[in-house]
């Protein structure tokens, strides 16, 4: 049997982090959806965010307001997704809780109705009757 990789959270140099508290981090996605997409995440590994502490959540959610300060600046986005994949079913990929801000702009979806419903298309368009 293979060995485990190692957390990609974990292991990454403090050099990426854009903001820090005493429990949490805030670094640019690796993989970005768009310009400025930032991944905010406690420092211990934890999976879910129903595992995290007070201090945790409020630092993670504190990180998450000052990112987008950040973004407004940097990017100045015309609105925001901010999501958690929790547990596999859900899509997540490394087991360590990561919160998602992404930064949306005009036009980077013909049609950006329903935001994150899309994660199941069939049940995204409930406007129009077809969803």
């Amino acid at each position: 049997m293979p060995a485990a990789r190692p957390c990609p959270f974990c292991t990454a140099p403090a050099g990426r982090w854009l903001l820090q508290r005493d429990t949490a981090v805030a670094l640019r996605d690796a993989y970005p959806v768009s310009p400025g997409h930032t991944l905010i995440l406690p420092r211990r590994h934890v999976a879910s965010f129903f595992e995290t502490t007070a201090a945790e959540r409020a630092d993670l959610l504190g990180l998450l307001d000052e990112a987008r300060r950040r973004l407004q600046a940097e990017f100045t986005p015309s609105g925001y997704n901010i999501g958690i994949n929790d547990g596999a079913a859900a899509g997540q990929t490394i087991e360590h809780l990561h919160i998602h801000l992404i930064p949306r702009y005009p036009g980077d979806r013909p049609d950006p109705r329903g935001g994150v419903r899309w994660v199941i298309p069939e049940k995204a368009d409930y406007w129009s009757g077809r969803g």
